[in-house]
């Protein structure tokens, strides 16, 4: 044999030991070289863990008034841990205690629950509806893409939490209405972000080869062209989540979003307002908390935004 074929024979044993790894794969491995990202998934664990454990955390119901249940128990008390040092003859509330005798720390614990189930069902809500008719208008174009597009548009003409006040204004108070007007204020950025990925991706010989072998337009849609098109949508809709979470907190700061005696965040930031000289934890620890939670998905979504963006140079 010579050396000519022995090279020839060696390619294929080389080329499978080389096998390019998949998209996705690619891009987590990216993604755990970001120490920023990495800072948002362990913020944003810590916060899922208190959410999800919140009935083993929280020493208390967060609506449970403890007035007469508990001697010596004052509204609004500083913090009172008793490893840190606070006489044992007072109760301890990690937090303290609010203005209607609750403890503030079982509250703070239920508000991450609330807070995260309220960004992530909002979003998901809009990531559907936007990538129905972003999808939809670039696929099929023409006087469809026009009237969808132009109905984006009108929506985004108003300031998101303007509009979402008026829709709340018109539905009611309540947590419910407010999840529903955030969805609604924030489907047009996901139809426009799916929009421009499907007009791109429909021009791929692979899509055009499906059609010219008359394969049904919605399957090439939805079995083609969704599936390599959704990656802008990932990270757009990490970085709504932390964006849903402020909304209805300022919606519920405002008196339009969660009702008393509800463990929200933006709530407990709106009824101690006032007490910001006289007890400054009742307000610093609910802010803290949202900004945290905002914090994470933003480190979380720059990194996916780098991760799985295919035109950076890596090594």
């Amino acid at each position: 044999m010579t050396t000519a074929d022995t090279a020839l024979s060696s390619i294929p044993a080389l080329a499978k030991s080389k096998e390019p790894s998949s998209l996705y794969k690619d891009a987590l491995r990216h993604l755990m070289q970001k120490q920023s990202a990495i800072v948002g998934m362990v913020i944003l664990a810590i916060l899922t863990a208190v959410a999800i454990l919140a009935p083993l955390i929280a020493p208390f119901d967060p609506e449970l008034q403890l007035i007469g249940k508990e001697d010596g128990i004052k509204k609004r008390s500083a913090p009172c841990v008793h490893m840190l040092g606070c006489s044992t003859e007072l109760p301890q509330h990690v937090f303290g205690v609010d203005a209607n005798f609750r403890d503030f720390f079982s509250r703070v614990v239920y508000g991450a629950r609330l807070s995260l189930v309220v960004g992530f069902a909002s979003v998901t809500i809009a990531i559907i509806s936007g990538t129905i008719l972003g999808s939809v208008a670039g696929f099929l174009g023409g006087w469809v893409d026009n009237v969808i597009m132009r109905l984006m548009d009108v929506l985004l003409a108003f300031p998101a939490l303007i509009l979402a006040i008026a829709i709340v204004t018109v539905m009611g108070p309540g947590l419910i209405n407010a999840l529903i007007a955030i969805s609604i204020v924030t489907i047009p950025m996901y139809a426009r972000v799916i929009r421009s990925s499907v007009l791109t991706v429909k021009e791929q010989d692979y899509v055009l080869a499906g059609q010219s072998v008359g394969v049904p337009q919605f399957r090439i849609l939805y079995r083609d062209i969704l599936p390599n098109a959704i990656t802008p949508l990932i990270v757009q809709g990490t970085l709504g989540i932390g964006t849903a979470i402020v909304e209805v907190a300022a919606l519920s700061f405002l008196g339009l979003g969660a009702q008393p005696p509800t463990p929200e965040w933006g709530l407990m930031v709106s009824s101690e307002r006032n007490q910001i000289f006289t007890a400054p934890h009742l307000v610093l620890i609910p802010g803290i908390c949202i900004a945290l939670v905002v914090l994470g998905f933003n480190l979380l979504g720059d990194g996916l935004q780098d991760a799985l963006n295919p035109r950076l140079n890596r090594r």
